[in-house]
């Protein structure tokens, strides 16, 4: 079985994909990757599904051997890689061969990169979905020794580039008002800062909802939160908003904008066509041809004639 095994790895990297939607009543959120965006990104470069799971590593990544021939692509925050030794490029599509060791470094910007595989990493599914939930008990970090089973894999484009959104240094996080937000005087809401502790009932909360503490610091609430909470939430931060909000570095400065409710559903509409114009989005990866190992995996040439042949004679090809 083609695959990746993992030598070293960080101590933050987990199997992950769109997590387990639907399952707030039994107590477990969704979970999945925190930047899904990247999903998307990975599943574009490799012409396939993005539910796909990939490998999310937070911080840095590790080294891993190809236990057999595959595809993989690189997407999310970026990470130095190398093939072999060989330098890979970042957002893009590439082909490993049996054997050959891939190795990725700290984040260079942002906090979670991604390892995708040709058809997925094929890990045995729990309550519906492949991603680990370490709040929730489902699964665990990825270890070395650990294999990455790669799923059946029916594409074999490979060598594409794609121009990622630039979400890896903080910026605008769009939001919209929640259930709570009329608890907050108007110039609380416009500073974002409490005027002292606010107790309510605990209520349902989901990915992106902001909630504010006594001493007046905001929280992002992100994939992996929790189901239920006492904290008032002055917002949400619209799904779309999301991976920008994960990829955030410490210290990277975050300004959060009001939006109505229309707007913020004409935004996320938007987003979600944009993702559906990913994969003609990839453009084909310019290479050196000699620093290409696989160069005689590639057809590059589908024929061969005579020079000093009659091109219309029958019979005189060579």
């Amino acid at each position: 079985m083609s695959g990746l095994k993992i030598l070293r790895v960080g101590p933050a990297a987990s199997v992950q994909d769109m997590g387990r939607p639907g399952l707030l009543g039994q107590g477990i959120s969704q979970g999945g990757a925190a930047d899904t965006l990247a999903l998307a990104e990975g599943a574009a470069l490799l012409r396939q599904d993005p539910g796909l799971a990939a490998l999310e590593m937070g911080g840095m990544g590790g080294e891993f051997e190809a236990t057999g021939p595959l595809r993989i692509a690189l997407t999310g925050a970026p990470m130095a890689a190398a093939l072999d030794g060989a330098a890979l490029t970042w957002n893009a599509s590439h082909r490993m061969e049996s054997g050959q060791r891939l190795t990725i470094g700290a984040a260079r910007a942002g906090v979670y990169g991604y390892l995708h595989l040709g058809g997925g990493i094929a890990t045995e599914p729990v309550l519906g979905a492949r991603a680990v939930h370490l709040m929730a008990g489902l699964g665990r970090a990825a270890e070395a020794g650990d294999l990455l089973p790669a799923g059946p894999d029916p594409n074999s484009e490979t060598g594409l580039v794609l121009v990622a959104e630039d979400r890896f240094k903080g910026g605008e996080l769009r939001i919209v008002e929640s259930f709570q937000s009329h608890l907050f005087p108007e110039a609380v809401r416009a500073r974002f800062a409490a005027e002292g502790q606010l107790n309510i009932l605990s209520e349902v909360i989901l990915p992106g909802d902001v909630q504010m503490t006594g001493d007046g610091k905001p929280f992002v609430l992100l994939r992996e939160c929790q189901t239920t909470g006492g904290y008032p939430r002055i917002g949400t931060v619209l799904p779309c908003d999301l991976p920008k909000a994960a990829q955030a570095q410490a210290g990277a400065p975050l300004r959060f904008r009001w939006v109505s409710l229309e707007d913020g559903l004409e935004i996320q509409s938007r987003f979600r066509k944009s993702l559906k114009g990913l994969p003609a989005a990839c453009r084909p990866l310019v290479r050196d041809p000699a620093a290409i190992r696989d160069l005689l995996s590639y057809q590059l040439i589908s024929g061969a004639v005579s020079a000093g042949a009659d091109p219309f004679a029958k019979g005189e090809t060579a």
